[in-house]
Order: structure tokens, then sequence, then C-alpha cells
């Protein structure tokens, strides 16, 4: 190393030591290492949303969108607007205040319990266009076999 070599001349008398110039990446690596962790364990849980049995399907995956609002109706009938219940009736008052009619081209994501009525998730598809909202997608498991 270049620190260790002793100075010989006249700059050795009056001359300051030079700086060190080498970085001890080793708590780099371990903060690191931390915070991979930390993402890891945490990532899985920032989807979860309300727990609702979906149906199986071979439909590819769609792109993710930051913008998506999820619409969620559980086994029992309750709807729920990102993570929040709703009382029955205040769906369409909720949709305006989203803006969907504005032209703001926001991606709605509509997850129904596979026990539901054919019924009740074509009355809560049809607030959702009504309120402007046409860009709905349907959440299911992917399934490996054809119906």
């Amino acid at each position: 190393m270049a620190m260790g070599l002793a100075r010989t001349g006249r700059r050795a008398r009056g001359s300051r030591r030079t700086p060190m110039a080498e970085i001890n990446v080793t708590p780099l690596v371990d903060v690191m290492l931390v915070l991979l962790i930390i993402f890891m364990v945490t990532a899985p849980m920032l989807t979860a949303g309300v727990p609702v049995d979906l149906p199986d399907s071979r439909a590819n995956a769609l792109p993710q969108d930051q913008q998506e609002v999820t619409v969620a109706i559980t086994g029992d009938g309750t709807i729920y607007l990102d993570d929040s219940p709703l009382a029955p009736g205040e769906l369409p008052d909720r949709l305006v205040d989203l803006g969907c009619d504005a032209g703001a081209g926001r991606q709605m994501t509509l997850r129904a319990d596979r026990s539901l009525d054919y019924g009740r998730v074509m009355a809560v598809m049809g607030e959702l266009n009504r309120a402007g909202c046409n860009r709905i997608a349907l959440v299911t498991h992917g399934s490996v076999s054809a119906p």
C-alpha cells in the first residue's frame, strides 16, 4: 500500500499525510442485505386487499397500472372501494367523487367472490359503467386447465 511506504527526501519533513483513499464496503453490504430482506417480506403484503375467494380463469395477466381503483365484493355482498367498506347505495356517490366521467381514463379492478350470483356482479359493473368508468378489469386466479 502507498500509505505504508516511508517518505524520503525533502518533502518528508514538512508534508502532511495523504488521506486514506479506501472505502470500507462491508457496512454498505450489510445495510443493503437488510433492506432487501425487508422489501422481500413486505412486498407481498402490499397487494393483499380484501379477502375474496376469486374464480379461476386461463386469461393472461394485465399490466399493472398505478392509478387503478379496486372494487371488491365479498361473499356476503359487502362492497369495498379500495379496502374501505361501503354502505348499501353508497357506491354511485363514491364513483362520482372518483371522477371517472371526467375522462381521466382510470383503470377499475373488480374482485368478486365466486359464490356471488351473476346478477350481483353485473349490477356493480353497471354502476361502474354508468359512472363513466369503462376500463374495468376482472380479477381471477390463474388456472391451468380449460373449463
